[in-house]
């Protein structure tokens, strides 16, 4: 079996089991997160930023998703693509974590990989990729027996199309999916040369106040037809293709809106002329 190994594992999160664990249980009881029904979840959107920054946001995320029925797999949009890139799929093994391994669904990977034409990649050569990897724990941890298939959308029109077919295929042969999207929001400040209102509180105001919500309401209203011409217009998402894949196979799963849970930007934990925004979000 192929295995990818654990790059940011020590560093960007624990590199334990047991340090893992704590971190989980300390996100689990976290501060500053909105109170949304407790119901059956079908997808979320998370951040990838190292666990001290996004952490929390992505574990009450993905421990959401794990309340009620287990899916048969987990689906991971993600990665840092450029329009014009052919979407991927990681192909059959599992990811090292220090929780234990998470299998690829290998079926379900071979056959999207057929019949949405997505480049495969071989975990024993796939590089570092933090938008997959910093989930990783999370869904060993809530979905301890589920196998994942991780895809790469990038930000162009057939992020839709891979979202909604991605959950057809999935339920044409029989499988239960639940669907992660991953994206940081505004890079902003001299680290990511896009500095708009200059540096300081004004520019910080203007991506808390007007460009990260712009992509929020859109994450909220599903808006799957537009968050990738906003954010390529904006600069407010990291990995849109993979949002747009992730709001796609949502709706097609039954979600009408999405609910957020938090807002938080690296400038609360670290401030600084660069920051980042990040989202939690449920569907």
């Amino acid at each position: 079996m192929e295995i990818k190994k654990a790059d940011f594992a020590g560093s960007w999160y624990p590199g334990s089991s047991s340090g893992c664990e704590e971190d989980i249980r300390g996100f689990l009881s976290s501060p500053g997160f909105r109170a949304v029904p407790e119901k059956t979840r079908v997808a979320g959107i998370v951040p990838h930023a190292g666990w001290y920054f996004s952490g929390a946001l992505a574990c009450q995320v993905i421990c959401r998703l794990a309340h009620g029925d287990k899916p048969d797999v987990v689906v991971l949009f993600g990665k840092h693509m450029r329009p014009r890139e052919q979407p991927d799929i990681m192909a059959g093994g599992g990811f090292e974590t220090p929780l234990g391994m998470v299998p690829v669904h290998q079926d379900l990977s071979a056959t999207l990989s057929e019949e949405l034409d997505l480049r495969k990649i071989h975990l024993s050569q796939a590089g570092p990729e933090n938008t997959i990897e910093l989930q990783l724990p999370f869904i060993r941890y809530f979905f301890p027996d589920t196998p994942v298939v991780a895809i790469g959308a990038a930000p162009n029109s057939t992020a839709v199309h891979i979202g909604r077919e991605t959950v057809a295929i999935a339920q044409r042969m029989g499988l239960s999916v639940k669907i992660i999207g991953s994206t940081d929001l505004t890079h902003y400040g001299p680290n990511y040369g896009f500095m708009p209102h200059g540096q300081g509180i004004e520019g910080l105001s203007w991506v808390r106040e007007e460009n990260d919500p712009r992509m929020i309401s859109m994450m909220l209203a599903m808006d799957r037809d537009r968050i990738v011409d906003e954010a390529l217009s904006h600069g407010n998402a990291c990995c849109s293709g993979a949002v747009a894949a992730a709001v796609s196979g949502a709706g097609t799963l039954g979600a009408d809106h999405g609910e957020l849970l938090a807002y938080t930007t690296s400038y609360d934990k670290s401030p600084g002329h660069s920051f980042v925004g990040y989202a939690a979000v449920l569907y």
